[in-house]
């Protein structure tokens, strides 16, 4: 099995990605396969990609802070911002034009809702003129986005604001933050349950990055144990309709998130069979565009609609020809759009982080009298990842 040494080693994830392909290709199932999909609760691909998004982002600052010591949150920042936001306002432009151009009804309302897009309040906003279009549900799926983004802005000042912190004290802290995310379901209509979603994503990740979490886990990576994972999770994802049923849908996407912790555990390390099966070269392709595929696949399904008018009876057809269609649109977006702005903060880090060492070197004494002090060299920058399952270098390792 492997040691904590090699785990700490990786630097990718590629099971991962191919997670996050399968996720997006249920959403796009459960949007438009019609009725005969149900039985796959496609509608869960979301709550997989929560779990990822904790884990990862959390991850990634733990490895960052045992590189440099501390995490740096003006980074953290910047990088999200590169990563999530370009390709979200463009598309958000592009849906706002369509519907002028369609002379949508819709367009005249748009001023109601469209601030809440703007800032990532779409997990607040109602059915409205960017959620349906006819029959098609142009943003109403980037309420996921709005969820993220308050993840983002609050979880780093919690648990890494403060460097070094002890491990029993950050998993203390998340474990809280479960804790009030699943007391608060009740008054908040069941949305904060999102959020313990993705707290145990993040509950997982500090778990393996401590020695001891990893020595209680090892045995989850055994191939045998990480197949038998697999099997699991299928279990409780097909099971979820008879969950929902038995305790309500609130409570049983917070189980759901448990047997999705123990899959990442099992597959994240790349050992065993459905880690081969998730780190095929298609599934990581998918994968690493699966954030564009998700943005426009209401789009793209306009544009099949619109083209095939006997692709409108919502059967597999009619899914295999959105994906496919949104698939084109997201290779156009990933390479235009995501890298090419990953890239550019990447560059704006670097600058930032020139500058500030220049500073630090011309800085003048307090007094004549004080001892020079010889800054250490600021640590050279680690790009950050541009797929699920891609970790930075450095103590161990998008």
């Amino acid at each position: 099995m492997m040691s904590h040494a090699e785990y700490l080693a990786l630097r990718r994830f590629p099971a991962l990605d191919g997670l996050r392909a399968v996720a997006a290709a249920m959403v796009i199932l459960v949007h438009f396969g019609g009725p005969s999909w149900a039985w796959l609760s496609g509608w869960a691909g979301v709550q997989l990609f929560f779990v990822l998004t904790g884990f990862l982002i959390t991850t990634l600052a733990l490895r960052e802070e045992s590189r440099t010591g501390r995490v740096s949150l003006r980074e953290f920042y910047l990088r999200r911002a590169f990563r999530i936001m370009p390709v979200y306002f463009v598309v958000l432009a592009f849906i706002v034009v369509l519907l002028y151009l369609r002379r949508e009804p819709a367009f005249a309302l748009l001023p109601d809702q469209l601030p809440l897009y703007l800032t990532f309040n779409n997990d607040l906003v109602a059915p409205g003129p960017l959620h349906w279009v006819g029959p098609v549900h142009l943003y109403g799926q980037s309420w996921t986005l709005g969820v993220e983004q308050k993840f983002y802005l609050v979880w780093p000042l919690l648990v890494f604001a403060v460097p070094a912190m002890r491990f029993s004290r950050r998993l203390g802290l998340a474990l809280a933050a479960i804790a009030l995310a699943l007391g608060m379901t009740s008054t908040m209509g069941g949305l904060t349950v999102h959020y313990e979603v993705i707290l145990a994503g993040c509950v997982l990740a500090i778990v393996l990055h401590d020695p001891r979490g990893w020595a209680a886990l090892r045995w989850v990576t055994h191939p045998v144990v990480a197949t038998a994972a697999a099997l699991v999770f299928v279990c409780a994802h097909l099971a979820l309709p008879w969950g929902i049923r038995q305790v309500g849908e609130v409570t049983a996407i917070a189980i759901y998130a448990l047997p999705v912790v123990l899959l990442i555990a099992a597959i994240a390390p790349g050992r065993g069979p459905a880690a081969w099966l998730l780190s095929l070269r298609p599934m990581v392709w998918l994968g690493q565009r699966s954030y564009s595929l998700y943005l426009v696949q209401h789009i793209a399904a306009i544009v099949v609609l619109s083209s095939v008018p006997t692709l409108q009876d919502g059967r597999t057809r009619t899914a295999v020809a959105i994906l496919f269609a949104s698939l084109a649109m997201a290779e156009v977006l990933y390479r235009w759009v995501e890298l090419p702005m990953i890239d550019y903060g990447r560059r704006v880090i670097g600058w930032l982080r020139a500058r500030s060492e220049r500073t630090d070197d011309t800085e003048p004494a307090d007094d004549a009298n004080s001892e020079t002090v010889t800054m250490p060299p600021v640590p050279a920058y680690v790009p950050e990842p541009t797929g699920a399952g891609q970790l930075p270098a450095g103590s161990r390792t998008p």
